[in-house]
């Protein structure tokens, strides 16, 4: 059982950063793929971006792709979601999910989830 905390939310505004982070806990990430997901009032959970258990194979939504960094450190127990110029769109709360191995975008095959963090972007 691998237990998943996100951290790293905030209010910012349009054009700033924040770095999320998805801390494990319980078992070692290293042969789990986490990916990142959110979900704004009234909307939809939607696939943000996803690395596998290796860290080489990482998959972005479109809406974030040039923004958004995915990574991990393994040693750390950790994955990392850096998100810069963000936009009021990007306003959600942010939930990291583990599953084995490889990625998907489909949040049904992640088995493990954390509660979120909640990001803000004034514009």
């Amino acid at each position: 059982q691998v237990q998943l905390v996100e951290s790293g939310g905030g209010l910012v505004q349009a054009g700033d950063s924040l770095r999320l982070s998805c801390a494990a806990s319980g078992r070692t990430l290293t042969t789990y793929a986490v990916g990142w997901f959110r979900q704004a009032p009234g909307k939809e959970q939607e696939f943000v971006a996803a690395i596998n258990y290796r860290g080489d194979n990482t998959r972005y939504a479109d809406s974030v792709k040039g923004r958004f960094t995915i990574s991990r450190d393994n040693a750390e127990n950790t994955v990392y979601l850096q998100m810069n110029s963000l936009k009021p769109e990007d306003t959600a709360v942010y939930y990291c999910a583990a599953r084995w191995y490889d990625i998907t975008v489909v949040a049904t095959t992640y088995g493990y989830w954390g509660q979120g963090t909640q990001v803000t972007v004034s514009s």
